[in-house]
């Protein structure tokens, strides 16, 4: 103990051994769902199911062990809910394959390292607009409710022949019923607050499901086979491509990537700050500069192992909420995703029903600051509106923050307010400008 609190500095924060690992084991139930959803969503892009758990656990691990006993500071990570899905349904179609989208993930860590060495990353936040960064993320919260409404065959993608581009599944499908009642019954466990609502609701709805195809007779849920199943496989791992994405061409992309990936860090950092009296008296968090620099890795981490970026996650609040002050948060919650790895071709047996609720109600939190977006200040309200809707009507986040970027840009030159346009601002738009050009 006296170690632990000697490593960690545990009494100076005024906390206790107990508490952090109360703390990690909340955080952990909290965000362990993203050991099923992360790959439901990579398979989409090619890569093996089976591999992407497996190496989604051992990046979150290693992750989260760098943050605790690096940046001594409780906050958790993993692979991030709307970077996979740029990783899976956007640059994959665009670089050809999902080794060099994972290519392109590690140079977005490699690149946003580079700014937080020189200092940078601070002042390219104050450049984007608040409701652009509001939209941005509500946004992508409908990207990802639209996905999971999708793979529960709620929503059904129309052959375009005159119809239109989406329509109503049948609710008569065993799959869109098993769909509404895990997405009833985790949203009642989250109105209940309970620790882990989202991991016990896939848990509950994937055995709903077995029990269905158990009385009925059928196959719609169940494995074919439930024997013979070969341990936890890291093929994905040490794939990425980032010489082959080295090129003038995918810049406007990499530059999407990154202002995805970058803004999420300093809002979770200051709200867990905040949250557990972490701040100095000047409101300045401890050692930011090595928290944003384990942030920074771990994309680069998470590109490497094809796990997507790795990033902070809100989720720690949960920790925190439990008491956690510490970086032993960080490491118990790390060494539960490592532990987790042996699981990894038994969490391939979750049908995609199962996930689906999990992915709507994530994109519902997601797309909480929607609520704080100034409609009413028409310069800014149009390109966050345009930002809003064509992220997940597009089926593309770059395109959903290039139209944001450029209109935004666009209507205050025309509004005569250039002196509203911060240089980086005006970089991006010129930068998704040259990249709509090109036919993308």
């Amino acid at each position: 103990m006296h170690l632990l609190n000697r490593l960690f500095d545990i009494e100076a924060r005024e906390s206790t051994v107990g508490r952090e690992l109360r703390g990690g084991v909340a955080t952990f139930l909290t965000m362990a769902y993203i050991l099923v959803a992360n790959p439901a969503i990579l398979a989409q892009a090619g890569v093996p199911q089976d591999s992407a758990v497996a190496c989604t656990a051992l990046a979150a691990g290693l992750c989260c062990l760098l943050m605790g006993l690096w940046a001594n500071f409780p906050m958790a990570l993993a692979s991030g809910m709307g970077l996979n899905a740029f990783v899976a349904f956007e640059l994959t179609k665009a670089t050809g394959s999902w080794q060099a989208a994972m290519g392109l993930v590690v140079l977005d860590g490699l690149l946003i390292l580079l700014l937080v060495l020189v200092g940078v990353r601070q002042a390219m936040l104050r450049a984007i607009p608040v409701d652009l960064r509001r939209a941005i993320a509500a946004g992508i919260g409908l990207f990802i409710a639209l996905i999971g409404l999708v793979n529960a065959g709620i929503v059904e993608r129309f052959p375009l022949d005159g119809g239109p581009p989406l329509k109503a599944g049948s609710f008569q499908e065993p799959n869109v019923l098993l769909a509404v009642i895990g997405l009833l019954l985790t949203s009642a466990l989250l109105i209940r607050r309970t620790p882990g609502a989202i991991l016990i609701g896939i848990v509950g709805t994937t055995l709903c499901g077995f029990g269905y195809d158990a009385l009925a007779g059928t196959r719609h849920f169940l494995p074919e086979s439930t024997t013979g199943y070969a341990p936890p496989s890291f093929e994905a791992a040490f794939q990425a491509r980032p010489l082959e994405v080295l090129r003038l061409q995918y810049l406007p992309l990499l530059l999407a990537l990154v202002m995805v990936d970058f803004f999420d860090t300093l809002g979770t950092v200051t709200a867990l700050a905040s949250q557990g009296g972490l701040t100095d008296k000047a409101g300045n968090v401890p050692r930011l500069r090595s928290v944003l620099l384990v942030d920074s890795l771990s994309a680069a981490i998470g590109g490497t192992l094809g796990a997507s970026s790795v990033t902070s996650y809100i989720e720690s609040a949960a920790g925190v909420a439990e008491g956690a002050r510490t970086g032993l948060h960080s490491v118990v919650v790390g060494l539960l995703f490592l532990v987790a790895i042996p699981l990894a071709p038994y969490l391939t047996l979750v049908p995609a029903a199962a996930v689906a609720p999990a992915l709507i109600l994530v994109g519902f939190m997601m797309s909480e600051s929607l609520a704080h977006i100034r409609f009413s200040e028409i310069d800014v309200g149009i390109p966050a509106f345009l930002t809003l809707v064509l992220i997940p009507l597009s089926y593309s986040i770059a395109h959903g923050i290039g139209a944001g970027f450029v209109s935004f840009v666009a209507l205050k030159l025309l509004s005569g307010k250039v002196r509203e346009v911060h240089p980086v601002m005006a970089v991006a738009a010129a930068l998704f400008v040259a990249y709509f050009a090109t036919g993308q």
